[in-house]
């Protein structure tokens, strides 16, 4: 069996939300008083996340992404990570954070098996960081990229959403840091997918505009590489002639990439979503608390894919954001 959809796409790459849980209150993310948390009990056990992704991993996915809310603030994360890896097929492993928590936790996950990360940070400036996440962590994020590296989970990936009238000042100089590094740093257009549902188009910054302010400083090119499933478009990086690295941008909302989608979701209470902006999900925890077996997981797996849309449809007259906001479903 293959995790095929209506239009031949094949999911190949999972992502986990461990915890809907984070220590950080970013504004695009949710309210300053935080969120109702799943309670303890609806949250899928270690054993029952691994044993749901090892049969993902059966039915074709070769990477497995855990995310949160705040991946880190799972205490089993270690062994999770390690029984995954274990899997004859050897998934790829990788882990978005918020990098709080993860200098303590770099080198335990990598002899655990994860292969890299992807770390966000908006901004560069501890007085904008702590406007933007709403606690004063800057230092710590950036101990947490330090340790990652060193650690030998590479690429190190950095994840940045650039705020109107807030950081959009910052595009140069956030790549300029990971440059230096050796990070690979992604830009990311600010999704509706706050639960305020504040979002809006026009105080988005596009993928565009994010371009033009690199272009002030660097010169871009296409990567040849091929894009395939990325939801990055990825560009080389020079300045005088010479190459400095990469940068990503993901254009979820003006440049959409719906038609290469190879994803497939697991949120930490055990219900598959086919797409981060889906209404519908297929629940499976209770199947697997009641005696279902693996080819039950599956077959939930495989409903969910059918259901899949061609896409995300933001900017149809009828688009209504999830039910869930961000941090409950897993980025």
């Amino acid at each position: 069996m293959r995790l095929e959809d209506g239009f031949g796409r094949v999911a190949a790459d999972l992502r986990v939300s461990l915890t809907d849980r984070c220590n950080l209150r970013c504004t695009y993310c949710m309210p300053a008083e935080g969120l109702p948390w799943l309670p303890g009990a609806h949250l899928l056990t270690d054993d029952e996340l691994v044993r749901v992704i090892r049969v993902a991993v059966d039915l074709g996915i070769h990477d497995v992404r855990f995310t949160g809310g705040e991946p880190l603030l799972r205490p089993g994360l270690p062994d999770i990570v390690a029984a995954v890896s274990a899997h004859p097929r050897s998934p790829r492993t990788s882990l978005t954070t918020n990098g709080i928590g993860l200098a303590a936790m770099a080198s335990r996950l990598a002899d655990a098996g994860l292969n890299r990360v992807n770390v966000s940070l908006d901004t560069l400036d501890r007085g904008r960081f702590q406007q933007i996440a709403r606690r004063d962590r800057l230092d710590d994020v950036l101990r947490g990229l330090d340790a990652a590296a060193s650690a030998g989970l590479t690429p190190v990936k950095v994840n940045a959403v650039l705020l109107r009238g807030v950081n959009d000042d910052e595009a140069v100089p956030l790549l300029e840091f990971c440059l230096e590094r050796g990070f690979i740093l992604r830009f990311i257009e600010q999704m509706p997918l706050d639960p305020q549902h504040g979002w809006s188009r026009e105080e988005m910054i596009s993928a565009d505009e994010v371009l033009a302010a690199l272009s002030s400083s660097f010169d871009l090119r296409p990567d040849e590489e091929p894009r395939g499933s990325r939801p990055a478009e990825r560009f080389v990086v020079s300045r005088n002639g010479v190459d400095l690295g990469l940068v990503g941008i993901i254009g979820s909302v003006t440049r959409p990439f719906c038609s290469d989608c190879d994803r497939v979701r697991l949120t930490a209470d055990g219900a598959i979503r086919n797409c981060l902006f889906a209404r519908d999900e297929h629940p499976l925890r209770d199947i697997v608390r009641g005696g279902g077996t693996d080819d039950d997981v599956a077959q939930v797996f495989a409903r969910a894919m059918r259901t899949k849309k061609a896409g995300h449809g933001i900017g149809d007259p009828g688009f209504e954001q999830p039910l869930r906001p961000m941090s409950a479903i897993g980025g």
